[in-house]
C-alpha cells in the first residue's frame, strides 16, 4: 500500500505546484489541472515546459525595454507626437479623458499625428502592395512572419528578396519557430547565400529545452526603407490567395502605413531581431527623417512577454467599456478572458449594438468549438453573432462607435492577449473608420446570423464538446 501513498502524495505536489505558480489564473490553472487529472505524469511534465515561466517573463522585459530606451529620445524628436487630447482629430475624444489616458500610458509606443493608411481587404492586394513596396527598397527590408512557407506567393517574396539583396539592400527576416517548422532548410540556404539574414524566433527544441516554448511570435511586419509599414493579418501561404482547397476564399485585413508609426513597427522589429539572433541594431539610418504626407492619427501597439502591459487586451477592455452606440468585431478565434467577456456582455445588456463576425469554416476544431461556448450566454445578452459563410474570415478589427478601430495580427483569445509577441494598430480618424465600417458591413452581408431558439437545441455531445474545449481554451 505505500506506493499507493507515493502516487497520491505526488500527485497532490503537482496540484499544488499548478495551484501555487498560477494563484494569479483560476482558469489557466483549471485547464492544467484536467489535463494533469487526465494524464497524471505526462501533464506535469507539460506544464514544466510549456507553461508560462515568469523568471523568464522579466528577463524578456528588461531586454525589451532597455532597448527602447536607447532610440526613445531619437524618436520622440522625429515625431508629431499626440500627448494632449486637444490636439486630437477625432472630436469624439473630447469627451473621452479616461480612455485617452489609458492608451497613453500602456504602451511605450505613442499615439502619432503624421501618417496615411491603406487598408488592405485580401491576399491579393496584400501581397502585390507588399511587393510593390519591396521592389523600391533603397537601404533595408525588414520582414517578420508568424507562417512563411515555400509556395507559390512565398517564392514571389524569396525572388524579391534576392534580387534586392544583390542590388545592395539589407534583408532581415523573422520568422516564428514553431509556426514556420516546416520551411524547408534549401529555402531558408538559398536565400542565405544571397545575402538575406534569415532568423528564426524561439524555435521548438531550444524553446522546449528553455522553457519558453509557449511563447509564440504571433506578428507580421514588414518595414522598407524606414518609410513604408504593413501590419495586418495575412502571414506569407497560398492560402491567404483563396487557394487552400478546403477554405476557400480566404477574407483578411492588413494595413499599409506611411509616416511617424513606421518608426514603432520598426522599433518592433528590431526588438525582436534582438531577440531572435542576439544582434543589437539601433542605427539611426533606420529611423529616417521624412516628410509629412498625412495627418491621420495612429497609434501601434505590441504586446508579449517583452513588455510591461498586456497593452492590446487593456486596450481591447477600455474601449469596448466606453462604448456608446456599437461594437463590431471580426475575428477567426473567439475565446475571450473573463474581462472582455463581462465587458461585452455588460456592453449588450446597456443597449450597446455588439455585433462580432466569427467564421463558420475554421481551421481549428477544438478552438472553434471553444469559440462556440461563449456564443449562447452572449445571445442572451443581446449579443449579436454571425457567422462567415464565404470562405474563412481571419480578420482581426474591432470598431468601437466611431471612435476608434484596430487592424493587427492579435485574435481576440487569451493566447494573444496574454502569451504570444502580437501588434496592432490604432486608428482614430473617420476616413480610415468609415473604410473598416463599409468591410464590417460587407463581410455581414456575406455571413449567417446565429439564432438563439436553434442555436439552443444543439445536441448534448456538441454541447459537451464545447465544455471540454473551453476549460482547455487558456492554453490554446
Amino acid at each position: 500500500m505505500w506506493w499507493l501513498v507515493l502516487i497520491l502524495l505526488a500527485f497532490i505536489f503537482q496540484i499544488a505546484t499548478i495551484l501555487i505558480l498560477e494563484f494569479r489564473n483560476p482558469s489557466k490553472a483549471l485547464a492544467w489541472m484536467l489535463i494533469l487529472f487526465l494524464f497524471p505524469v505526462i501533464g506535469f511534465i507539460l506544464y514544466y515546459f510549456v507553461a508560462q515561466d515568469y523568471k523568464k517573463r522579466r528577463k524578456l522585459r528588461r531586454r525589451g525595454s532597455r532597448a527602447f530606451q536607447e532610440i526613445r529620445a531619437r524618436l520622440w524628436q522625429q515625431t508629431a507626437i499626440i500627448d494632449r487630447i486637444d490636439d486630437m482629430n477625432n472630436s469624439e475624444y473630447r469627451h473621452q479623458e479616461r480612455l485617452f489616458g489609458l492608451l497613453t500610458h500602456i504602451s511605450e509606443s505613442p499615439i502619432t499625428g503624421c501618417n496615411e493608411t491603406k487598408v488592405l481587404t485580401d491576399g491579393e492586394r496584400t501581397f502585390a502592395a507588399m511587393l510593390a513596396a519591396m521592389e523600391l527598397a533603397r537601404d533595408h527590408i525588414h520582414m517578420e512572419s508568424y507562417i512563411f512557407r515555400a509556395d507559390g506567393i512565398g517564392h514571389q517574396f524569396k525572388n524579391v528578396m534576392i534580387r534586392k539583396a544583390q542590388q545592395g539592400v539589407k534583408i532581415r527576416l523573422i520568422c516564428d519557430g514553431l509556426g514556420s517548422y516546416h520551411l524547408k532548410s534549401s529555402f531558408v540556404k538559398e536565400l542565405q547565400d544571397s545575402g538575406v539574414e534569415v532568423h528564426f524566433f524561439l524555435p521548438p527544441l531550444i524553446a522546449t529545452i528553455d522553457r519558453r516554448v509557449n511563447y509564440r511570435n504571433h506578428r507580421k511586419i514588414l518595414v522598407v526603407d524606414g518609410t513604408v509599414g504593413f501590419v495586418g493579418g495575412l502571414n506569407v501561404g497560398d492560402e491567404y490567395l483563396g487557394l487552400d482547397g478546403k477554405l476557400g476564399f480566404w477574407r483578411d485585413t492588413h494595413l499599409q502605413i506611411s509616416g511617424d508609426a513606421v518608426y514603432f513597427l520598426q522599433n518592433a522589429f528590431l526588438g525582436d531581431w534582438r531577440l531572435a539572433s542576439g544582434q543589437r541594431i539601433n542605427h539611426p539610418e533606420l529611423y529616417p527623417v521624412h516628410h509629412c504626407q498625412g495627418n491621420e492619427q495612429v497609434q501601434v501597439l505590441t504586446s508579449g512577454p517583452d513588455q510591461h502591459w498586456d497593452a492590446i487586451q487593456e486596450m481591447c477592455f477600455g474601449a469596448i467599456a466606453v462604448a456608446k452606440r456599437r461594437i463590431w468585431i471580426t475575428s477567426p478565434y473567439f475565446i475571450p478572458d473573463p474581462s472582455i467577456y463581462n465587458a461585452i456582455k455588460t456592453a449588450a445588456v446597456s443597449g450597446v449594438e455588439v455585433k462580432i463576425i466569427i467564421p463558420y469554416e475554421s481551421d481549428s476544431r477544438i478552438v472553434k468549438l471553444a469559440s462556440l461556448s461563449y456564443v449562447e450566454e452572449l445571445l442572451q445578452s443581446g449579443v449579436k453573432f454571425y457567422q462567415y459563410q464565404k470562405g474563412f474570415i481571419h480578420a482581426k478589427v474591432m470598431i468601437v462607435d466611431d471612435l476608434l478601430a484596430t487592424v493587427g495580427t492579435a485574435n481576440m483569445d487569451m493566447r494573444s492577449f496574454f502569451y504570444n509577441f502580437e501588434m496592432t494598430a490604432i486608428l482614430f480618424d473617420k476616413a480610415p473608420i468609415s473604410r473598416l465600417n463599409e468591410d464590417f458591413l460587407n463581410d455581414l452581408n456575406g455571413s449567417k446570423e446565429i439564432d438563439l431558439k436553434t442555436f439552443s437545441r444543439r445536441t448534448r455531445m456538441q454541447k459537451g464538446l464545447e465544455l471540454l474545449c473551453r476549460l482547455l481554451s487558456p492554453l490554446l
